[in-house]
């Protein structure tokens, strides 16, 4: 099913600022929130969609990908977002719970880790890495399998740390709860303030006996294989976002985010301008005069193009479609045939004969008109159709 527009999710405008866009998630949030709308599946659809464009629009760079690209700048090969199974109901309350405060029961009890008693959830780094593309990757899309080192989940221990089962307790501090409340007695009364449990880190247990492979962290590093989907129309700079691909959270939690910087390989022939192509072709004085055929290269084959007889220097040729393709998979760029005359700089005694008397003849004075104009003004022309 084709995603909506995640500022259309929200309903808000695309000039808006981090405030309103937080404040129409809550809003959207709550209407759609498990607690309200028990056993909706409908419901638990749009509370999804909602977090996953949240996700998006209250982050600078994401938003500015999507803004650039939509939703392939942000989704990554793996699906990705809420939606794609990248996160579940679990991540979407640990993530952004404490937007709602205590719109559901206390601080704590809004979704996730937090429905527990708020205990802390952990989050793996992000990986990055560069991905360089040829002119045929870019034109068709293309799948990467790249290797990585990274930190995953120890397979010993089951990424909880502890030697066995029995070598977890819960903390005797927080009771399992992650904060601990402290009560202040002030000339104004009491006040109350809750903060991470010191013994525990906010994780609400506490390990007993360490597992041996990973020392307690829960992670190992290891080289993984990550099979990355890459659309067609990518551009040199761009980031996907592939989510949950990056390292691994110290015992259990969410995984880092994998982001794919887009490199592009020169191509030996071909420029590229945008989704336009430029081709640079070198023709002789004699088939500028007569005109001829030939072959100039695209990114998927060579195609046959005819020179006008009399087909002046920088003169620019295009072929429609012949580019590449937008992003968003609307319309295909163009290639421009910019037409250049070979001038010899060695002529043999005959040669020279030959031009010495087409020197002086009438149809080699130049007289250009309106419509020759100079190379920059053709470009410009072009570029702006």
């Amino acid at each position: 099913m084709e995603k909506r527009d995640y500022y259309e999710v929200l309903g808000v405008s695309k000039g808006a600022t981090k405030e309103e866009i937080k404040k129409a998630y809550r809003k959207q949030a709550l209407k759609y929130h498990p607690d309200k709308n028990p056993g909706d599946k409908k419901a638990e659809e749009n509370f999804k969609e909602a977090a996953a464009a949240y996700e998006v629009l209250s982050n600078d760079e994401k938003r500015a990908r999507y803004d650039r690209y939509g939703h392939e700048g942000v989704s990554g090969a793996g699906g990705g977002g809420f939606n794609g199974g990248g996160m579940s109901m679990e991540d979407i309350f640990s993530s952004f719970g404490d937007i709602f405060g205590d719109a559901f029961g206390s601080f704590a009890g809004f979704g996730g880790s937090r429905r527990s008693g708020g205990r802390r959830v952990n989050k793996g780094s992000n990986l990055r890495v560069k991905v360089k593309l040829t002119l045929q990757d870019i034109a068709s899309g293309t799948e990467k399998k790249i290797k990585v080192s990274k930190y995953v989940p120890c397979t010993a221990c089951g990424g909880t740390g502890a030697a066995d089962q029995n070598s977890v307790s819960t903390c005797t501090t927080c009771r399992g709860s992650g904060h601990v409340t402290r009560v202040t007695n002030t000339i104004l009364g009491q006040m109350q303030t809750t903060s991470v449990c010191p013994s525990c880190n906010g994780e609400g247990k506490t390990i007993t006996k360490k597992c041996l492979s990973c020392y307690g962290e829960g992670i190992v590093q290891k080289e993984d294989i990550i099979k990355i989907n890459i659309p067609a129309g990518v551009s040199k700079g761009m980031q996907m976002n592939v989510e949950g691909k990056g390292n691994a959270a110290r015992r259990g939690g969410m995984n880092g985010d994998l982001i794919v910087v887009i490199d592009e390989e020169e191509h030996p022939d071909l420029i590229r301008e945008g989704n336009d192509l430029i081709y640079n072709l070198f023709i002789s004085i004699p088939d500028s005069v007569l005109g001829t055929q030939v072959e100039v290269p695209t990114v998927d084959t060579n195609v046959k193009i005819k020179i006008e007889p009399g087909t002046q220097p920088g003169k620019i040729l295009r072929l429609r479609g012949k580019g590449l393709p937008e992003i968003n998979g609307y319309g295909r760029g163009d290639l421009l045939v910019n037409v250049n005359v070979w001038i010899p700089k060695n002529l043999s005694k005959d040669e020279m004969k030959i031009f010495e008397k087409l020197k002086d003849s009438p149809s080699f004075e130049p007289k250009p008109d309106s419509n020759d104009k100079g190379f920059f003004e053709r470009m410009r022309g072009y570029f702006q159709q």
